[in-house]
């Protein structure tokens, strides 16, 4: 029988790698694990939870606004970027020492090294050249922010990674990108004061959601003052006495202070040594799975964006408590990626799950869409303009609900709890049997009666 000096090697210490360790390490397995950066990975140290916590900070502006019109006399706020990033600063060494302890509990050796394989239960490890033989490896490195292909002045661009960390607050800014992350820092940094010029490919942002999210979101957008650039592309980046000066693909020039690119992520693959391993990746370049997790390789498993199934913390922390299930404790489980909800904390904020409408008109034979728009309580009030958007699809023969969309003020706290009625197999009936709560926005989800569309096709033959 061959040694080993661990029974899970695990590369990569964010949500799913975490988690996979300590589940593994509760059922008494050795473990190791390998973080060359920062404990917590992506959402904790340069994603969801610094993002969340800018996020907060922009919405002040429309709050303090808000506030004259509920009878208060605010002095004109003022807004301090240094003092905004050093307590984000803080609260993220807080949760990364919060999840180092948790691994220690679990009896988790962490390695604050890169790790790479050098065959199917080697690893080594680059800070001192030691070589570990794992029974057992977990590959959960998760995904890279993608600047695309190489354009002139690239140099001068940044990630969302940097835009957690910038010196100061830029008075312009310009985002290339269409999806969470760019509409997302559009609106972060709209927020707190910035000029904000959003440019994207393609004909409307966010791009696979339902159609009449990405109209809303757009129009609620551009409302709020982002300029919003579709069917183009930046095409060189210039560094100018004023600013940056960014080439379009139509040829319009526009100088901002800084340029920003979210145009994807892509699994973090690079240097890994997966072709000497024998693990395979897929079309798109990610670590190609079953549905255990397991790599082309029996005893490498892989979780997480690295795997590009579905790239949110949640789902990587389900894959990676999965994963260890299956191995470790001798429950073999598989992970359903279907009816998945997701918020994009945007302004307005959105909360989604299941089918978008034009994929459920592709799906079932008759859909039955119930929509409204209004605007919500709290800003009627006072005059305001935005708007909150609710839409309830469901296939007209089951009567069951397969999508909702919301956007307006917490929509994704509401689609949390949406999620767990929907992923049941909730009827439209149920819905409409279910009591109101009165005043509130969630209540138009249960008081909506009357289809606003339906939609009914032949069969094919």
């Amino acid at each position: 029988m061959a040694n080993f000096d661990t029974d899970l090697f695990v590369i990569g210490g964010g949500s799913g790698g975490v988690r996979a360790a300590r589940i593994a390490g509760n059922y008494g397995a050795r473990v190791m694990l390998a973080e060359e950066y920062r404990v917590g990975g992506t959402c904790v140290i340069r994603g969801c939870v610094p993002k969340k916590l800018l996020v907060y900070a922009s919405r002040f502006s429309h709050e303090f606004a808000d506030a004259a019109g509920y009878g208060w006399t605010v002095p004109a706020p003022t807004f301090d970027w240094g003092t905004l990033i050093a307590s984000k600063d803080r609260e993220i060494t807080r949760l990364e020492a919060a999840y180092v302890a948790n691994l220690t509990r679990s009896s988790v050796e962490i390695l604050r090294t890169r790790a790479v394989l050098e065959d199917a239960h080697t690893v080594r490890l680059l800070a001192d050249g030691r070589r570990i033989r794992a029974r057992h490896i977990l590959i959960a490195t998760g995904g890279w922010p993608s600047m695309g292909n190489g354009i002139a002045g690239i140099e001068h661009v940044i990630s969302s990674n940097e835009a957690l960390d910038l010196k100061e607050l830029p008075e312009r800014i310009l985002i290339q990108g269409g999806g969470y992350i760019a509409v997302e820092f559009a609106c972060i940094f709209s927020g707190l004061g910035s000029q904000v010029t959003l440019v994207y490919r393609g004909d409307n942002i966010l791009r696979g959601f339902d159609d009449d999210v990405r109209e809303h979101l757009r129009t609620e957008m551009e409302r709020r003052g982002i300029r919003i650039i579709c069917k183009r592309i930046v095409e060189a980046i210039e560094k100018v006495d004023h600013g940056l000066c960014v080439e379009l693909s139509d040829h319009d020039d526009i100088v901002t202070d800084q340029v920003m690119f979210a145009t994807g992520r892509r699994p973090n693959v690079s240097g890994l040594g997966l072709e000497t391993a024998g693990v395979k990746l897929d079309a798109k370049g990610a670590i190609a799975v079953d549905e255990y997790s397991r790599t082309s390789v029996p005893h490498i498993y892989a979780v997480g964006d690295v795997t590009d199934r579905i790239a949110l913390t949640p789902v990587a922390i389900r894959e990676g408590h999965a994963f260890a299930d299956t191995v470790f404790g001798g429950k073999p489980t598989k992970v359903d990626h279907t009816q998945v909800p997701t918020a994009v904390f945007s302004e307005p904020e959105l909360g989604v799950i299941g089918l978008t409408e034009a994929q459920a008109r592709e799906r079932f034979l008759r859909v039955d869409v119930y929509k409204t728009t209004f605007r919500p309580m709290k800003v009627a009030f006072i005059g305001g303009q935005a708007r909150m958007l609710m839409k309830i699809i469901v296939d007209g023969a089951s009567d069951r609900v397969v999508g909702c969309h919301i956007a307006g003020p917490d929509a994704g706290e509401m689609i949390q709890v949406l999620g767990i009625a929907i992923k049941m197999g909730a009827t439209k009936a149920d819905f409409d049997a279910t009591m109101a709560v009165h005043p509130t926005v969630a209540e138009e989800l249960v008081t909506m009666r009357t289809a606003t569309a339906t939609y009914v096709r032949e069969a094919a033959e």
